[in-house]
């Protein structure tokens, strides 16, 4: 038996595949409502099975390159070595983490709510800061992204955006990120090149599939149509194509304005609600049981989880697990793997 870091037991997850695939070729099975949470657990099985699997290739060879280095006593052998070691390494752990994501939600796909802070100008520049870091990490994990919805700014920036990121376990990566973000920095909208701090917010929460059952009476719900704004073309600004929803026992409201057609945009917002309703659901459990800080709390000082500072000296700092980079070019340019990996202990 191979078990990897206490949370991976090879021949039972190959037992388990086994077990679905037979499932799958019931042919009753699209009667039943969780036929795309059975393929869906297919597919990441076996790209768990497949990441292993690559990962002891891999070792072996640098096992036997390690052999030929020591009896060819060859320098450079050895430099191939320590390099093959570190993307092992890098690979390893990530599907290491990825093992250990074991909520209902953590392999699914994710939406992330970015809000501007008071501060006008400057807290809509920084909000479209951080979304184009998430939009750059979401390109390097070769993730698709969907602009959903979108408030530009009076003169720069935006004041909100929802965006929707598809890969495998996007939401077990992102979930921590929920909160508010502080951006230190010289302001470019300063003549007088004074230093000032912003803040915006980030709600992260998962894409709902059957697996997750979720209630929605339609007598709770107030639907408004309105005309989108923003970039999409003529059409899109002449058609009340924009839906808007409010879950009136909760106040949740979604909207979408990501489609020329309305129905589309409807059934988006739909499914946003699924899971806003569903992570509110979880932020209510956790709060009972006082592991999770309220984080509707005013965008400010108090409710902040990482701080961005560009001067007068450079550096950002994740103020929970004390992980810090003073390469902030490059984590504002979406290299936060380091960031999320530190967040997941947790």
């Amino acid at each position: 038996m191979i078990c990897w870091g206490g949370g991976f037991d090879f021949s039972e997850l190959k037992t388990e595949l086994e077990k679905l695939k037979i499932e799958s070729e019931n042919p009753n099975i699209w009667k039943e409502d969780n036929a795309k949470s059975i393929f869906k657990k297919i597919k990441n099985i076996e790209n768990k099975i497949k990441d292993f699997e690559s990962i002891k290739e891999n070792l072996n060879y640098i096992i036997d390159l390690f052999q030929i280095a020591i009896s060819e006593n060859n320098e450079e052998y050895f430099d191939q070595i320590l390099q093959e070691s570190e993307s092992l390494l890098i690979t390893s752990n990530k599907s290491h983490l990825e093992n250990l994501m074991s909520e209902n939600a953590d392999s699914n796909n994710v939406f992330l709510e970015i809000h501007a802070g008071a501060g006008g100008t400057e807290s809509q520049d920084w909000a479209e800061m951080l979304v184009r870091m998430y939009i750059r990490w979401a390109e390097k994990h070769e993730a698709k992204v969907l602009l959903l919805q979108e408030t530009r700014g009076d003169e720069a920036g935006i004041k909100s955006t929802t965006i929707k990121i598809e890969k495998n376990y996007a939401y077990g990566w992102l979930k921590r990120e929920s909160g508010i973000h502080r951006l230190v920095r010289i302001s470019p909208f300063d003549s007088n090149k004074r230093r000032h701090t912003s803040f915006a917010s980030v709600w992260v929460y998962p894409e709902i599939d059957d697996k997750i059952e979720i209630e929605i009476n339609e007598s709770d719900l107030r639907i408004d149509t309105y005309r989108a704004s923003g970039a999409g073309g003529q059409h899109v600004n002449t058609t009340d194509s924009a839906v808007r929803i409010k879950h009136l026992p909760t106040d949740i409201v979604v909207q979408c304005q990501n489609d020329r057609s309305q129905h589309k945009n409807k059934a988006y917002a739909m499914n946003m609600l699924k899971s806003r309703i569903y992570e509110f659901e979880i932020q209510k459990r956790k709060e009972k049981e006082n592991i999770l800080n309220n984080q509707k709390k005013q965008i400010g000082w108090g409710s902040q989880i990482r701080s961005y500072v560009l001067h007068p000296y450079k550096l950002i700092k994740d103020l929970r697990t004390n992980h810090e980079s003073s390469n902030v070019n490059d984590v504002l340019d979406g290299e936060i793997d380091s960031f999320l990996e530190k967040s997941l202990s947790l």
